[in-house]
Parts: structure tokens; C-alpha cells; sequence
């Protein structure tokens, strides 16, 4: 089985998709969340960098061609801490 690539909106880091927080817009309510459900996805870093850029830019809300709610960058900045930054949500 291949394994399966997706590349970081931020940085555009080309990477296992393990090594991503995906945010989903679900189909067919258009509500945007962290890694559940079917719909348009959109890859980010677990880093720092990537995340300031990406709320800055929004790049996210580009990317999901939707608007990405707060709530949803607060709880991105609290499982962004050094003991898990690496680990999936």
C-alpha cells in the first residue's frame, strides 16, 4: 500500500499524512472542525510558525473556502505545547 502524502498550508512541507493536524469542512453543513468527518480537508504543521501564518494569511479559510472560526485556532494554540507538538490530536 502507498503511503499517503498531503503538504502543509502554511509552509508547504510535503509529508506523511500522520504528521498533520487536518481540518475538515463537513459536507453537506459546511461547519469547519479538527479531524472528523467527510469532506474538503486542509493540512497544517504541528508548529508555531505554520500556525501564526496560517491565522495571520488565512490560509486555512482559503484553503477550506470557508471562514474558520476562532474557537477552532484557540484549541489549535492549546495542543500546540512542546511535549506534544508532534503528536496527533
Amino acid at each position: 500500500m502507498k503511503p499517503n502524502y498531503r503538504s502543509c498550508v502554511s509552509c508547504r512541507k510535503v509529508g506523511l499524512k500522520e504528521e498533520f493536524w487536518r481540518i475538515v469542512r463537513v459536507f453537506p453543513s459546511g461547519k469547519v472542525q479538527l479531524n472528523q468527518g467527510m469532506g474538503r480537508s486542509a493540512y497544517i504543521c504541528p508548529q508555531q510558525s505554520c500556525l501564526q501564518i496560517a491565522q495571520k494569511k488565512n490560509k486555512l479559510g482559503r484553503s477550506l473556502r470557508a471562514s474558520v472560526p476562532e474557537t477552532l485556532y484557540q484549541t489549535l494554540w492549546q495542543h500546540l505545547t512542546p511535549n506534544n507538538s508532534q503528536k496527533e490530536i
